[in-house]
């Protein structure tokens, strides 16, 4: 072999080599965003209609209440704590493999009734927000009509806008806060729907 071959060889692993480091680098500060920043979201289905409808894609910033270590349950500090009314994404309580998105309604120790396609926590009709201008059906295990339920300790009720079409906590129950991934934000795509989520 020329000493240009093993020179062009010698060359060209060397290039190899710098591609493959900034491609490890790019690669892990891309899971560091994603992981402890913000992570976009693509809606799936109808059930946020018509705050949210299939197709918007969404920005979910994790440090607002604080992002979820990889792989445990230990939460880093947040700089404000879920609010009534916010959307939120969750890691379905079912089986986990999945992320939802749907509307804060009650926290743990709370009561909720849907009475007359209205929201009453703890024995109050919510008359502020978004959440006033719903009609709520009464549908599923936990949210039959004239019934009450108290959110356990710790869990979340949370209910899509759309509810009629939506597969929520009326249905299988509670979120428990570790599962909690983040507020959506705003929808950033398609451009005819940019706007702050309310």
């Amino acid at each position: 072999m020329t000493q240009d071959a093993v020179k062009g060889k010698q060359d060209w692993k060397a290039i190899a080599w710098e591609w493959a480091e900034s491609i490890v680098v790019a690669f892990v500060f891309a899971m560091i965003i994603r992981s402890f920043l913000i992570e976009p979201f693509k809606i799936p289905s109808g059930s946020m209609r018509m705050t949210l409808i299939e197709g918007d894609r969404l920005f979910v910033p994790k440090v607002e209440y604080g992002p979820l270590v990889p792989f445990t349950k230990y939460r880093l500090p947040g700089f404000k704590k879920p609010q009534r009314g916010d959307v939120i994404v969750f890691r379905y309580p079912v089986t986990r493999d999945k992320d939802f998105i749907k509307r804060l309604i009650a926290f743990g120790g709370e009561t909720v009734q849907i009475k007359d396609g209205k929201l009453i926590i703890d024995g109050r009709v919510m008359t502020e927000g978004t959440m006033a201008n719903i009609h709520y059906y009464n549908m599923g295990h936990y949210g039959a009509e004239g019934q009450t339920i108290t959110v356990p300790p710790g869990q979340l009720f949370v209910l899509g806008d759309n509810s009629a079409a939506s597969h929520d906590s009326r249905f299988w129950g509670f979120v428990p806060e570790e599962l909690l991934v983040g507020k959506a934000e705003c929808i950033f795509w398609p451009p005819n729907r940019i706007r702050w989520i309310k």
